[in-house]
């Protein structure tokens, strides 16, 4: 059997990242969330624009809601947080 060296006579293919830039912000803020205490978050939906985390969904007190938004604004990369989550329980 004869190899051949190897050759490409076209253009070089064009490799797109798997995972976009935010997608990857997405999944590091949701799992703080998850690992987060003091908060529950089961009902938290995390949506990133650029550097800045959406929060939406609910959290059973008025507290959490602060706590989600503190995490998230923790993690590298995020520079900002629009907090769209409302309290479903009793105080």
């Amino acid at each position: 059997m004869v190899f051949k060296p190897q050759t490409f006579h076209a253009e070089q293919p064009v490799v797109t990242a798997e995972n976009p830039p935010d997608a990857q912000l997405e999944t590091r803020v949701a799992e703080a969330l998850a690992s987060a205490g003091g908060l529950d978050p089961t009902n938290l939906a995390v949506t990133v624009e650029g550097t800045t985390v959406i929060l939406t969904g609910s959290v059973l007190l008025p507290g959490e809601s602060d706590r989600a938004a503190e995490v998230a604004l923790s993690v590298a990369g995020v520079t900002s947080v629009t907090n769209h989550l409302r309290a479903s329980g009793t105080f």
